[in-house]
């Protein structure tokens, strides 16, 4: 079996715990450098599209199974993330729905009142609490950074661009209108929560007719990779806990990509503690079980991808070997 890892935010952290499995794996590995990409457009290359944006929307509403496919291919559909947009000095800045909990009930209720004040004009469908669709009723020429890129960054900075900006930037203030008083909203302030006080468009685009890519399966709790592995007719699973429970279900041969996406959200966030910690369960849960499994012989290659680093590091048993190649800490390994 080839095992692939894809782990954003991965050598992104100030204060890095030692991990020792991750640490042997990159020193004894062959390790390739290359363009640092965001999640999205890395996955979008791995699957052979050249789209541009990524049409993460539409890849993300695919992901459900709930959307039929053709529907996704005929229209044009955004994310539209909910997002708290907080003053901040002189400056707005965002946290992602990553940074902060919304419920489905939330969600639900949020959307729903954006669906009555749109009228029609714009659909808006939710794929889980913290990430949003909508159906555009003609195409959206916009180039906009995901949330997770913007977080902690200025927001005026990175609003919409492109032919059709002007458009989605007076949508963003109508959704802040409708927000702004909203019951959800008076409850999360009751209880100290931030409100849910904006969306955030981007990843506008149709569904690509088609992907393709090398691997047997896709494990993702992510939505565009979720995505991407059934427009592909990969076995697409959800991202389990751990490692071993992973090996359980998995065959003995083949291909096999997995992403774990949890240092983002704590990256954003600027949360040196939380990106530390979330490290540490990646190296209990994951890279300890699956060093073990490569010694063992149950993985016969084991491939770590950074996107955000250019970095990709890829380990057969035999590696394992070249002891003379030291283990070092991880923030001076990217």
């Amino acid at each position: 079996m080839h095992c692939e890892l894809v782990v954003p935010a991965l050598f992104a952290g100030h204060e890095v715990p030692r991990l020792p499995a991750l640490e042997l794996l990159l020193a004894r590995g062959r390790t390739r450098r290359g363009e640092p990409v965001s999640l999205e457009r890395w996955l979008a290359r791995a699957f052979g599209l050249e789209e541009h944006p990524v049409p993460a929307g539409a890849i993300s509403l695919l992901a459900t199974g709930g959307i039929p496919e053709r529907v996704a291919g005929d229209s044009c559909w955004l994310r539209a993330d909910p997002v708290h947009l907080r003053v901040e000095h002189d400056r707005l800045t965002l946290i992602p729905g990553a940074g902060f909990s919304v419920s489905r009930e939330e969600a639900d209720a949020l959307t729903h009142s954006l669906n009555q004040h749109f009228g029609g004009e714009l659909e808006f469908v939710v794929v889980a609490p913290d990430c949003w669709c909508v159906r555009a009723a003609g195409d959206a020429a916009l180039e906009v950074p995901s949330p997770l890129e913007v977080a902690g960054g200025e927001v005026d900075a990175n609003l919409p661009r492109g032919p059709d900006a002007a458009r989605w930037r007076a949508r963003m203030n109508e959704v802040q209108m409708a927000f702004h008083d909203h019951q959800v909203n008076r409850e999360r302030e009751r209880q100290g929560a931030p409100p849910v006080n904006s969306v955030w468009f981007w990843g506008a685009g149709r569904l690509p007719p088609a992907a393709r890519g090398p691997w047997q399966s896709v494990s993702a709790n992510e939505p565009v990779a979720a995505g991407l592995g059934r427009l592909a007719a990969m076995r697409q699973r959800a991202l389990p806990a751990e490692a071993s429970s992973w090996l359980e279900r998995s065959p003995e041969e083949g291909r096999h990509l997995l992403v774990l996406d949890g240092l983002r959200g704590a990256l954003a966030l600027g949360g040196a503690e939380s990106h530390a910690s979330r490290l540490a369960a990646l190296e209990a849960h994951w890279f300890g079980p699956l060093l073990e499994a490569l010694r063992g012989g149950r993985v016969g290659m084991l491939t770590v991808h950074a996107p955000d680093a250019g970095i990709a590091s890829e380990t057969v048993r035999g590696d394992l070997r070249r002891f003379w190649r030291r283990a070092r800490p991880l923030g001076t390994t990217g």
